[in-house]
Formats: C-alpha cells, structure tokens, sequence
C-alpha cells in the first residue's frame, strides 16, 4: 500500500507539471509525454524510473569516485524530484541532453579528449575538449557536491551515480566559466546555447555523463 501511495504521489507530480513544460511543445505534444511517463511510473514497476535524473536520489560516497572516468554523453540531472517533476518528468531530462548534444560537438567535445580522474590522495586531473586542468579535490557526501580546486579554475559541481558510471553536473554559468575558461571560447555561439537551454529550467545541473 505504501509503495502505491508513493506512485501516486509521483503521477500527481507529473500531472502538475502539465503547463509548465518548456520545451516549446504543444500542449497534445505535452498530454503524450507525460502519459508516456506515467505509464512507465504506475506499470514499470518502480519509481526511480521518475528519480534517476535527480541529484541525492541514489548515495554517492567519494570511493565511487575514484578512477578514470570517459566521456559518454551530454549530463543533465535536476536538484529534486519535485522541480524534476514540474519540467515535466525523465523525459525531458533526455531531452535536454539531446539538445546540447550537437553544441558539445561543436564546441570539440567527445570521448577521445574529455575525462577525468580522481584519485586516492585526493588529487584530480581532467581534460575537456583537449584542455588539461588538475589540481585538488574533496567531496561533501552530504549533498553530493564536488569542490576542485586548481591553478585555472576553483570550482564546485556535483556527481550523480548512473547506470553505466558516474555524471559530473555543473550549475550553468560554473560549466560557461569552465568551458570558456580552458578554450578561450567567450563570444562562441555554441558556448552561449548551451546555457541558454539550462536557463530554460529551475534547479537543473548540466555537465558531462562519464562511464
């Protein structure tokens, strides 16, 4: 009986989240997606099919951070259920990495050039796009967030457990700074696209899926 309840919960959650879907989709276009996803929550059995993009829903502690990570894809994850719920649920944080999937390309992003690695003395090294940067790391286990501290870049972001591997998710200007910051990409298009799109949602984190 508990389990039902917490499904329902879910749907209603969806359900609110109807109108303020923000990708520009009409509103039968919408009544689709949100069914899809329903469909998945009430018959799929289980619920973290709504939950896997959200930061904190699955622990992460600092050893599952050690290692080499490869870039895979775009990341995207939201800072709670409830404002993942009011986008409009999973399938439109596959949507947004869908939509930034071309610009990463375009701004030289792929798995040949893009990974990092944490290491066991608490010391990191990364490149993105080709761009080396290293230095110092820590993790707060708290609320999943990652401070790396450097030469270039003093930064925090945040990591999320997923299938395959490990997703590193930025606050949106933090990911502009560090892109612009190591390829000298200020006035690029492509830069300026890609916060533009996480702009278009409240309490999403875009970085990187790394497996």
């Amino acid at each position: 009986m508990k389990r039902i309840k917490t499904l329902a919960v879910a749907a209603t959650m969806l359900l609110a989240g109807c109108g303020t879907l923000g990708t520009g989709s009409t509103g039968s276009a919408t009544g689709d997606i949100l069914s899809a996803v329903l469909n998945e929550v009430l018959y799929g059995g289980t619920i973290t099919n709504v939950i896997t993009s959200v930061i904190g829903a699955q622990k992460v502690t600092a050893q599952n951070l050690i290692g080499t990570w490869r870039y895979a894809n775009p990341g995207c994850a939201f800072t709670s259920d409830q404002l993942l719920a009011k986008a409009g649920g999973e399938v439109v944080a596959a949507q947004i990495k869908s939509k930034l999937q071309p610009y990463y390309q375009q701004v030289g992003i792929n798995n040949s050039n893009t990974g990092i690695t944490f290491n066991q003395d608490g010391t990191y090294s990364a490149t993105i796009g080709g761009k080396p940067m290293q230095g110092r790391w820590t993790f707060d286990e708290s609320n999943c967030k990652i401070q790396l501290q450097g030469l270039l870049l003093n930064m925090n972001c945040y990591a999320k457990r997923n299938a395959n591997g490990i997703a590193i998710l930025f606050e949106a200007k933090k990911l502009l700074t560090v892109l612009q910051t190591l390829s000298a990409l200020s006035g690029n298009s492509n830069i300026q696209a890609i916060g533009q799109i996480s702009n278009s949602y409240d309490g999403v984190r875009i970085g990187f899926d790394f497996q």
